[in-house]
């Protein structure tokens, strides 16, 4: 080897490993991959989806309500919910109607008809959602670990926005 083809060897060592240095922090604080496993967001998200979750959207943005968010629970689990309350507002189910602020809040993305328990934010300890609190719910009501059962979520605990889902192709969207 003459001194020419080893300077290109380590010249196109060096590009291939600032590519994955790259690739490596666009994964850990820009967007990751992820999979939904289990039914807690049907019709919206089937178990095996894959998604595109956007990591940096609410360092410059709000939570929205209406979000589906993952958020990180219990150490080692990660959940996909939707936002439905923000900070300072009420939440209550009654008779399978979620009331938002004490009006009807109509969720044009369920699909399906559920029947499920009653529910008011003082069960959880609070007359309305503290600041920096957010109050989560699956779309598939019936079988959902969400808010109802393990309370409200920190923003530090939301690591990013479900964007896009990637697979299967034939059900690519934006959310």
């Amino acid at each position: 080897m003459d001194w020419l083809s080893i300077r290109e060897f380590i010249i196109d060592f060096v590009k291939l490993i600032l590519v994955i240095i790259i690739i490596l922090l666009i994964m850990l604080y820009v967007l990751s991959v992820t999979q939904v496993v289990g039914d807690s967001m049907e019709d919206t998200l089937i178990s095996g989806d894959v998604l595109i979750l956007n990591k940096l959207k609410y360092r410059f943005t709000d939570i929205d309500r209406g979000d589906i968010i993952s958020f990180s629970y219990e150490d080692t689990k990660y959940l996909i919910k939707r936002v439905i309350g923000l900070p300072n507002d009420t939440i209550s189910i009654r008779d399978n109607t979620l009331y938002i602020n004490g009006e009807v809040y109509l969720e044009n993305y369920l699909t399906q008809d559920f029947v499920y328990e009653d529910f008011d934010l003082s069960s959880l300890g609070y007359e309305t959602i503290p600041e920096g609190m957010y109050f989560v719910l699956g779309d598939n009501r019936e079988n959902s670990l969400d808010s109802r059962t393990i309370g409200l979520i920190t923003q530090e605990q939301i690591i990013g926005k479900i964007s896009f889902r990637i697979w299967p192709l034939n059900k690519l969207a934006a959310f």
